[in-house]
C-alpha cells in the first residue's frame, strides 16, 4: 500500500502515520470537559502524534448530536494547527450520517470515518449505498471502519474494494474484523496494493499490519509514547526494539477485550499520567476495572515506561 494525500486541492494534507483516537473527559455532572480536552490533544501532538481521531473510544455512541458536533468542532479547533483532525460520522440513519460528515468538514476536519449502522443488519448493496451517499456528501476523504471487533458485522472485502474502486483515494480504510491479518491482506489484494489502510486494534496487531503494508495506525491516546517510539522502530527496520516495544504493548492491550474495557484502562492511565481529572464514563456502562486488574496494569504499564526509557542499543 502506498502514501495517500488528499486530492482535494482545499484538503492536501498527508493523511498517514500515528493518529489516536482521543478519550473524551467528563466534568462531574458527565458534561464534556473541553478544558481538559484540549490539554489531551496537546499533550498527544507532544508525543509525536501526526493528527487526532474523534471514534469509538471518544464515546460518541453516547453522546447526542449536539455533543458530537460541539465535540468535533473543539477537535478541529485544538488540534488541526499541529496535525490532520478526523471526525466520527458514522450514524444510525444515512440522513445523519451525511449531517455529522457535513458539520465535520465545515468545522475543519481533514476526513470523516464511518461505521455502519449497528441497530439493524443490512444488505451489501443498501451498506455500499450508505457509504457512498456519505462520500458524494462531501469533498473530504471518508475512512470506511469495519468496527465489528466491537459492534455490528464484518463488511465483504468485495464491497470495500469497489467503494475504493470507485471514488479511489476519496476512501480509506480502518478494518477490525478479525481474523484482521488475513482480511487485511485481502483487502490490500483486492485493490491492487493501493488502499489505504490503517491498524485499529489499539496497537496489538501492529507489527504485522506494518508488514502487510499500513500506512498508519489509530490507536488510543493513553500509550501514544509507546505507539510512536514502536512506529519509529517498524519505519527505521530496528527488529530488536520492534519486540522490546510490541510485546508489552500487546500485553496491556491484551487486557482490553470490548469496547468499554479499552475506556476503563484508558482513562485510568490518563489519570495516572496527569492529564484527565477522572476516569468518568457515560453509563450504562459494560466493564469497569476491578483492584486486581488495575494492579496488573500498572504492573505492565510500569514495565513498558522502562521499555521506553531503556537504552536499546
Amino acid at each position: 500500500m502506498t502514501d495517500t494525500t488528499i486530492s482535494d486541492p482545499k484538503q492536501r494534507r498527508s493523511i498517514r502515520g500515528v493518529l489516536p483516537v482521543f478519550q473524551t473527559p467528563f466534568q462531574a455532572d458527565y458534561t464534556i470537559d473541553f478544558t481538559t480536552l484540549e490539554q489531551e490533544i496537546h499533550w498527544l501532538y507532544d508525543q509525536g502524534a501526526d493528527g487526532i481521531v474523534m471514534g469509538m473510544v471518544s464515546e460518541t455512541l453516547r453522546l447526542s448530536s449536539e455533543e458530537r458536533e460541539q465535540l468535533a468542532a473543539a477537535a478541529c479547533r485544538f488540534g488541526r494547527e499541529r496535525g490532520v483532525v478526523i471526525i466520527s460520522a458514522g450514524a444510525e440513519s444515512t440522513r445523519l450520517a451525511m449531517r455529522y460528515a457535513q458539520q465535520a468538514e465545515t468545522v475543519g476536519a481533514d476526513a470523516v470515518m464511518v461505521i455502519p449502522p449497528i441497530s439493524v443488519a443490512i444488505g451489501e448493496d443498501e451498506l455500499k449505498h450508505y457509504y457512498e451517499q456519505i462520500i458524494q456528501a462531501i469533498t473530504i476523504p471518508v475512512v470506511v471502519q469495519d468496527a465489528s471487533g466491537y459492534v455490528g458485522r464484518p463488511m465483504s472485502i468485495a464491497m470495500q474494494a469497489a467503494l475504493f474502486n470507485e471514488y479511489g483515494d476519496r476512501v480509506l480504510f480502518k478494518p477490525e474484523a478479525t481474523p484482521i491479518g488475513p482480511r487485511l491482506s485481502a483487502l490490500r489484494d483486492a485493490t491492487a496494493g493501493r488502499a489505504p489502510v490503517f491498524e485499529g486494534s489499539g496497537g496489538i496487531a501492529l507489527v504485522d499490519s506494518y508488514r502487510r503494508g499500513i500506512v498508519g495506525t489509530m490507536p488510543g491516546a493513553d500509550l501514544i509514547d509507546a505507539i510512536v517510539a514502536l512506529w519509529q522502530a517498524l519505519q527505521a527496520g530496528d527488529t530488536a526494539r520492534i519486540y522490546q516495544l510490541s510485546l508489552p504493548i500487546s500485553a496491556l492491550i491484551a487486557i482490553q477485550n470490548s469496547l468499554d474495557a479499552f475506556l476503563a484502562v484508558e482513562k485510568y492511565l490518563l489519570v495516572k499520567r496527569g492529564i484527565f481529572q477522572n476516569t468518568l464514563m457515560r453509563g450504562p456502562v459494560g466493564y469497569r476495572l476491578d483492584d486486581e486488574t488495575r494492579q496488573e496494569v500498572d504492573r505492565l504499564f510500569a514495565q513498558l515506561q522502562a521499555t521506553l526509557q531503556s537504552d536499546h542499543k
